[in-house]
């Protein structure tokens, strides 16, 4: 019985698909009883019937909230109904002249009628013309550009990606005024016919790899795309890795410093978050606002950075392997004070430590999840009165919660979320290797994530890179950041690239003044 249904859902599916693909009919009468039955049980689509110079019959199809009701009364419907046709031949050119809208383009199939509809356009359909007019008359509510939440700076651009598309690629194109910014469009989904925009700089970018993003976009085959997240998960190179391949941002800046250093980036309409490819493990390491400051305080920051997240990996793991197997490493006085904290203590270290991981990230999720006005509070409160009471109760020590409290705050220093995550999922089992082979399980569990790292790519570039293999040229943006005048060259990433990125010999120096070697 079930598979009955699939069937005769797939074959009224393929019926409305041959449907659509048909061409428009001279015969008004007909294309709008087609254009009516696809559109059956639609209340916010709206047929407006009318008379050209009051003799010739034509049809206004739009949707309700998607299209200016005012700009078309002005500039549609009222010179049309009110002009009288000459002696031109061609109808649909005498319309198109006496319509005051600068976008107007022809549909020729049902299908590129519901497109244009689907997305805002007006569809003016004539009687004895076997096209239609699709009247670039989109307008709908849509978020005013803010600050991104997800990636904040002290010092830099407030801007932020929006839901709408538009939007987004005009912020690409205020950066980057050279008219080899391409942008190619794609659409995926069956249904929701998602819109997507490929970005890239001409003669930066290898085509190599703009040729393999085009292919890895249309083999996707899926009923609708509601964010950017569903096409990185089907273009990554290693589907089953916890590290991510394709890097996410809401800051226009850094898509463009992505654009510049020949990476692509992916566009979606209705997601406020760009994809660049390819990327690395040190990309999701550094922040936009390493490249605001000064070069001397980007690069300690940045060591800052890379010490907490080896902490945020490592730190539990390493303290339950010593206190469960190697009390000899640790001082005779702070190994008494650590016993005497866990004397009440009922459970092993290492039972003690998954508690308050678990603990913290049903914190860390809830405040997440919570109205904004309150989530910060439950948090914070949920935080220091469970640590408290625990402490208290003998249930975990006190040297476990700060544990647990520094591997939170060297989380937070993680500047990507998704790359923050997966070290977040990835600490469970370093704690479980710490707790059943000390050390050795700690090695262990390093070894297998530094082999996992060294055969991941993003798009065949090696995510270690420039560091494994090594690439001297391009370690001046890695473990520091070199200053603006020492960047001279872009990253190699795949194939030819546009290798110098600026003059070299740019070191100021007032001895000089303006004179260069």
């Amino acid at each position: 019985m079930i598979f009955r249904k699939l069937k005769k859902s797939r074959i009224n599916q393929d019926q409305q698909n041959e449907k659509q693909q048909d061409l428009l009919t001279s015969d008004l009468d007909q294309n709008l009883q087609v254009l009516r039955s696809l559109y059956k049980d639609c209340l916010d689509v709206v047929f407006r019937p009318f008379l050209i110079g009051g003799l010739i019959k034509a049809e206004l199809i739009y949707i309700e909230g998607l299209s200016n009701v005012l700009e078309m009364d002005t500039h549609v419907l009222s010179p049309l109904m009110r002009e009288t046709k000459g002696e031109q031949s061609n109808l649909t050119e005498w319309v198109e002249e006496k319509v005051s809208v600068s976008n107007v383009k022809e549909a020729r199939t049902f299908a590129d009628c519901i497109e244009h509809i689907s997305i805002g356009n007006p569809v003016l359909l004539v009687e004895r013309e076997s096209r239609g007019l699709a009247l670039g008359l989109a307008q709908w509510e849509k978020r005013s550009i803010e600050e991104p939440t997800s990636e904040s700076v002290v010092k830099g651009p407030r801007e932020g990606f929006t839901e709408a598309l538009g939007v987004n690629t005009s912020l690409l194109r205020r950066r980057l005024r050279s008219p080899q910014l391409k942008m190619k469009s794609v659409k995926i989904g069956r249904y929701t016919q998602t819109q997507m925009v490929i970005a890239y700089m001409e003669g930066i970018a290898d085509k190599t790899l703009i040729e393999e993003v085009m292919n890895r976009m249309q083999r996707i085959e899926i009923d609708g795309i509601l964010d950017s997240g569903y096409i990185e998960e089907m273009m990554e190179d290693f589907p089953f890795s916890p590290f991510p391949q394709i890097m996410s941002t809401e800051r226009p800046d850094t898509s463009v410093a992505s654009l510049l250093e020949g990476r692509v980036v992916i566009l979606v309409d209705g997601s406020p978050f760009a994809l660049i490819a390819p990327t690395t493990l040190f990309s999701f390491l550094q922040s936009s606002e390493d490249y605001y400051q000064r070069f001397v305080l980007s690069s300690a920051i940045r060591w800052l950075r890379y010490l907490f997240v080896v902490l945020s990996l490592l730190l539990p793991s390493i303290y339950v392997a010593v206190l469960s197997y190697h009390q000899e490493m640790v001082p005779t006085k702070l190994i008494l004070s650590m016993a005497a904290s866990r004397e009440a203590v009922p459970f092993p270290a290492l039972v003690e430590a998954l508690i308050m991981e678990i603990t913290f990230e049903a914190l860390r999720e809830a405040g997440v999840r919570l109205p904004k006005q309150i989530g910060a509070a439950v948090s914070i409160v949920g935080a220091l009165v469970i640590g408290q009471a625990a402490i208290q109760a003998g249930l975990v020590s006190a040297p476990m919660v700060m544990v647990v409290a520094l591997t939170g705050i060297a989380s937070f220093t993680i500047p990507r979320y998704n790359f923050g995550a997966s070290i977040r999922l990835l600490r469970f089992p370093m704690i479980l290797l710490a707790g059943t082979l000390g050390l050795l399980g700690v090695m262990l569990g390093l070894l297998v994530i530094l082999t996992h790292l060294c055969t991941l790519r993003s798009f065949g570039v090696p995510y270690l890179s420039p560091m494994a293999p090594m690439k001297e040229q391009d370690m001046k943006d890695v473990l520091v950041r070199a200053p603006w005048w020492a960047l001279n060259t872009r990253p190699h990433l795949t194939g030819k690239y546009n290798q110098y990125r600026q003059e070299p010999y740019q070191k100021p120096d007032p001895k000089k003044g303006g004179e260069t070697d």
